[in-house]
Formats: structure tokens, C-alpha cells, sequence
């Protein structure tokens, strides 16, 4: 890489970080770079998650995105893609997120997993993963993007640490050695009134396949998962815009219900 296509990243990732801090979006990085590679989407998100940690805060997870046909229809993409989990985002349940910190939020019903050992690729297979993890847990992710209308390209989305801004997890950690991740179902409520139904084969026909892919997608950037790690394996269903005022609850078979709140 040049030095002047690195300094052109770091311009879009600055850009990327005053869009999330003043609240304000920005057009699509495709738009204005139209050859922005997935390569170099990564590089972008790669230098906002340094900043962050020079700023002092602290990853505490990785999620996943688009893993499910649903995600990648509703935002035209057609692979997932990951971003880092850091402590700030993690919401209490009970406690009730401010839409005042985001831009235009919308919410995912996911199966989440702790990892109990590290897990690093290349070579990860799903059974590794099983054996690699403490349990799973209920959880709705609050996603939120900073380019504009969420008019995003895949290069926008990874770039854009992959929509990351809130996680809520339930108050469960269920051992996995006797579930069947795959047809675990789940109801996602907003505001009382069910609003989407799904399964966990929604999801690369097993969530725990999802944390085998990170592991090995990881491992290309010399990193991997590390024990104590959440997980967010992907959104069951296509999420849902909310706002302030609104409740969202999602119901797991097996491992229970989390729920969250919005206000101002």
C-alpha cells in the first residue's frame, strides 16, 4: 500500500469517526471512491478501532453481520463481514438506550456466544467452535450506520465497523452441548406486537458455524478470538428501525428472552 492510499483511508476513516461522534452522516465512501475495495474497507475500520483503543476503550467481542439471506437481501451484500464489540457498547438490560447517541437505529434478534478458550485460524472447523465456547446467550444488537439512509455498499458497511453500536444481552449462559443451535426458533416483539419469527439455521444453517468464520476470517489479519470474548453470530431475521419510547424483546427457545428499551 502507498503512502498516499494509506493517508486517503485515514482521511475516510476520520470521517467516519466525527459522522459517529457529532451524529451527522455521511454520503456513501463508495460513492466518492468507487474502486474502495473490502480490503480496504477493512484497513478503515482497522485504524478507527486503534484510535478507539488509544483512546482508551477496550474490545470486548467481535460481531458478525449479514450472515443470514434476509440481511444481505435487505442491504444488497452478498458476504458477511465483522466488527469489533467494545465495552462501551454493551447496554445493561433494564437499561435504557438513548437514541440521541445514534443516527438512524435499527435492532437484530441474535444467538451470542462467550468464548470459553481462544480460537484463532486458519484451519477452524464448526466442531472446534463447539468445543471453544462457553455457552450461548440471548441478544438484540442495535445496529446504526453512519453513511446517510444506510445506503450502503459492502465496502461502506465493513468500513464502518459493520454498523456496530449497542449490544443487549439476556441474563442466561446456556451450556451449547445439547442444544440444536439450528432449529433454536425466537419471536422478536416491538412494542408488544410480534413483528418477526425465526430460527437459528437462519443464520449459515448453524450460529456456530458463524464463530468458525470469524475465527478463520480473524486469522487472515493475525488476530483470533480471544476467551471471555461475546460473540454475535448474526441476525436471525431483517431488523427493524425503532425509536425513542419503544420496547423490543426477543424470545429464545432454550435460552430465554432479552429485552431493551429506547428513549430520548
Amino acid at each position: 500500500m502507498t503512502a498516499s492510499t494509506e493517508t486517503r483511508l485515514a482521511e475516510l476513516a476520520a470521517r467516519l469517526r466525527t459522522a459517529e461522534s457529532a451524529r451527522n452522516p455521511v454520503t456513501p465512501l463508495t460513492d466518492e471512491v468507487p474502486d474502495l475495495t473490502v480490503a480496504d474497507a477493512y484497513r478503515i475500520q482497522e485504524i478507527n478501532v486503534r484510535a478507539r483503543q488509544d483512546e482508551g476503550e477496550r474490545i470486548r467481542g467481535r460481531k458478525i453481520g449479514l450472515t443470514s439471506v434476509a440481511m444481505q437481501q435487505q442491504l444488497g451484500v452478498t458476504e458477511p463481514d465483522f466488527g469489533a464489540i467494545f465495552a462501551s457498547m454493551i447496554v445493561e438490560e433494564g437499561d435504557a438506550i438513548p437514541t440521541s447517541e445514534l443516527i438512524h437505529p435499527r435492532v437484530e434478534a441474535e444467538i451470542s456466544f462467550v468464548m470459553a478458550d481462544d480460537l484463532k485460524g486458519p484451519g477452524v472447523t464448526a466442531i472446534d467452535a463447539l468445543r471453544a465456547v462457553a455457552g450461548a446467550v440471548p441478544s438484540i444488537e442495535v445496529i446504526d450506520s453512519r453513511v446517510a439512509d444506510w445506503k450502503i455498499k459492502l465496502p461502506d458497511t465493513v468500513a464502518d465497523n459493520a454498523s456496530a453500536a449497542r449490544v443487549v444481552c439476556g441474563g442466561y449462559l446456556v451450556p451449547v452441548t445439547a442444544l440444536d443451535l439450528r432449529l433454536m426458533g425466537m419471536v422478536l416483539s416491538h412494542n408488544g406486537a410480534v413483528v418477526a419469527t425465526g430460527a437459528g439455521a437462519a443464520v449459515f444453517g448453524n450460529p456456530i458455524r458463524c464463530v468458525a468464520w470469524l475465527a478463520n476470517k480473524l486469522g487472515e489479519f493475525g488476530v483470533g478470538l480471544q476467551a471471555g470474548d461475546l460473540v454475535l453470530a448474526g441476525a436471525l431475521t431483517a431488523a427493524i428501525t425503532v425509536a425513542a419510547g419503544d420496547t423490543v424483546t426477543a424470545q429464545f427457545a432454550e435460552l430465554g428472552s432479552v429485552t431493551t428499551r429506547f428513549g430520548d
